[in-house]
């Protein structure tokens, strides 16, 4: 399953489930977005092609950020640009979710291990502006 979290027009996540299951490749990402999120599902045997991936000067304006849920039980509160609470998500082992807009808190609910991928470089607390929940 894949749910996608809006305000107004703004993509702020898409979470892709543990379960979900397709056929090929598929991207839920538009072609602009800094992180790009897909999916393969490929028969055994299946080939790609080995390839570089060429240097490509981009204009990044907004980090984005992937979260793996290795193990454990996670509480995601997702908020719009004005730091107003859209939605609570609970993410479980397997799901995967990019953080498109917007911001976002999490509490752990059990033991958890979450691999982040981002965009880079890393600039520390440059990156971010932390707020209490309204």
């Amino acid at each position: 399953m894949l749910e996608k979290i809006f305000s107004g027009q703004q993509l702020l996540a898409l979470i892709l489930r543990s379960e979900f299951e397709a056929e090929g490749i598929e991207f839920f990402t538009p072609s602009h977005f800094s992180q790009q999120l897909g999916y393969m599902n490929r028969p055994k045997g299946f080939t790609i092609t080995p390839h570089l991936h060429n240097v490509v000067n981009r204009d990044v304006e907004l980090t984005q950020e992937v979260l793996f849920i290795k193990s454990g039980s996670v509480k995601m509160d997702i908020f719009d640009l004005d730091k107003k609470l859209i939605k609570t998500c609970l993410l479980n082992k397997g799901d995967v979710v990019l953080l498109a807009s917007g911001g976002h808190g999490f509490t752990m609910l059990e033991k958890s291990e979450i691999i982040e991928v981002k965009t880079g470089p890393h600039l520390g607390e440059k990156d971010k502006t932390r707020f209490n929940e309204n």
